[in-house]
């Protein structure tokens, strides 16, 4: 049989004697570690996760965001299709005038401020 392959040996324990101090000592600063260990590993979860609530209401207040900037492009395409029409309607009285008035009689034609 080959040395130190008997598992029943007492000699070969891993653990210390309650006796030995260095022994001691050593669980000591396992148990530290261990716990030190276990107070980082928690804190790095709590960072992830409030990463991750972040990142959720970031997201949540672009997508309000991104609806809003949709809605007045929507409203601005509808005035400038309005716009369009006005203006279309009213070139029909303007092209009998010469080029040199033709700028100043569009002056009457008023444009609605829409505040953003």
């Amino acid at each position: 049989m080959a040395q130190g392959s008997d598992n029943n040996d007492s000699s070969y324990t891993k653990s210390p004697s309650p006796g030995n101090k260095q022994g001691s000592s050593d669980d000591v600063r396992k148990v530290m570690r261990r716990e030190k260990n276990r107070i980082a590993a928690q804190k790095s979860r709590m960072r992830q996760t409030q990463k991750a609530d972040n990142l959720h209401l970031e997201s949540e207040n672009l997508e309000r965001e991104n609806a809003a900037l949709r809605k007045e492009v929507k409203r601005l395409t509808e005035e400038a299709k309005r716009l369009s029409t006005a203006l279309s309607n009213h070139e029909p009285l303007c092209t009998g005038l010469s080029g040199a008035h033709h700028g100043a009689f569009h002056q009457h034609i008023s444009v609605p401020h829409y505040p953003l």
